[in-house]
């Protein structure tokens, strides 16, 4: 069983009847689920994920004090605390995994704006250029159970598509990277006898191409560790993920030099191919360059649409 079934299961079996229970005032105020850090909120978990940081829990999201007291959330927390510590073969730990606790009972407000630096996640233009994807995903990622409130839901709908004009601004200087390490740079470093340059160049064209199938099928990209994980599993490009695990994994002696030289630019005319059906571009040619800048002036924004290129990669 997956973590985040897990979580549910173990909300359905202790949490929700603790909260009907003892605070059923509280109920029509809290939010139960599971989001943010760790394989098991996007359902990526297995057995090697249970070696740290993996025990049965769920959180509860409250909204301000001037809704939910101090007080009350404090009687929350040690009711929490004293839920039963075993569950289906796991422990719950007495140590807070590496960067604070995933679990039990967090403030609405502190939980988004730890992940996108606004508590109610209304952002401006140029705070949606800038967060990190893996951040964004974070605090939408995983499963609510329960939102007796609203808040932690509306937020997470507020969140879960970025501005258009951000997007193509992010397009854009992916385009323009995929262009310049894989249609340019590869080769000249072979050229120079830079076979590692070469790898370099391949590596960073791996990292461009998935940031812009990420775009191009309007979903964030999840921390690097996850990417191919998730890039598998979306409705667009997805098989581009075994040729760009091909990029990294081989050598770059001649024959297969050249092999990866097509197996660029193969992509990059599926990208080029995307481009057109989302109707960015009616261009034809297979320069990524060219159609980085196409994509950068369909941005509405004029202050968007006159930063560098790369300002948002």
């Amino acid at each position: 069983m997956k973590g985040l079934e897990i979580a549910r299961a173990y909300y359905e079996q202790y949490g929700e009847p603790m909260l009907r229970d003892r605070f059923p005032g509280l109920m029509p105020f809290v939010a139960a689920g599971l989001a943010g850090s760790g394989s098991e909120c996007w359902g990526f978990d297995d057995e090697i994920s249970r070696d740290h940081d993996f025990e049965p829990g769920f959180c509860l999201f409250l909204p301000g004090e001037d809704v939910v007291d101090r007080r009350t959330a404090f009687e929350l927390e040690r009711a929490y605390a004293a839920l039963p510590k075993d569950f289906m073969g796991l422990r719950r730990s007495l140590v807070a995994p590496v960067g604070g606790p995933r679990h039990g009972v967090l403030r609405t407000a502190e939980f988004m704006k730890d992940k996108v630096g606004k508590a109610d996640g209304n952002l401006s233009l140029m705070e949606w250029l800038y967060i990190p994807e893996f951040s964004l995903a974070e605090a939408v990622n995983g499963e609510i159970f329960m939102d007796g409130y609203g808040e932690v839901t509306a937020i997470r709908e507020r969140l879960r598509r970025r501005p258009e004009d951000v997007r193509l601004k992010k397009l854009a200087g992916q385009l323009l990277l995929m262009g310049q390490s894989g249609q340019y740079n590869y080769r000249r470093c072979l050229q120079h006898g830079e076979t590692a340059a070469a790898q370099l160049a391949a590596v960073e064209f791996v990292k461009s191409t998935m940031a812009a199938v990420f775009l191009l099928n309007g979903v964030y990209q999840p921390y690097y560790k996850w990417s191919f994980r998730a890039m598998r599993e979306l409705p667009k490009l997805a098989l581009t993920a075994e040729l760009l695990e091909y990029l990294l994994t081989t050598d770059n002696e001649p024959n297969t030099a050249e092999e990866k030289s097509r197996v660029m630019e193969g992509i990059a005319a599926d990208v080029i191919g995307e481009l057109r059906e989302q109707g960015l571009t009616g261009a034809v040619g297979a320069d990524l360059e060219k159609y980085a800048y196409m994509v950068n002036d369909m941005i509405c924004d004029a202050r968007i649409r006159n930063m560098h290129i790369l300002a948002a990669v």
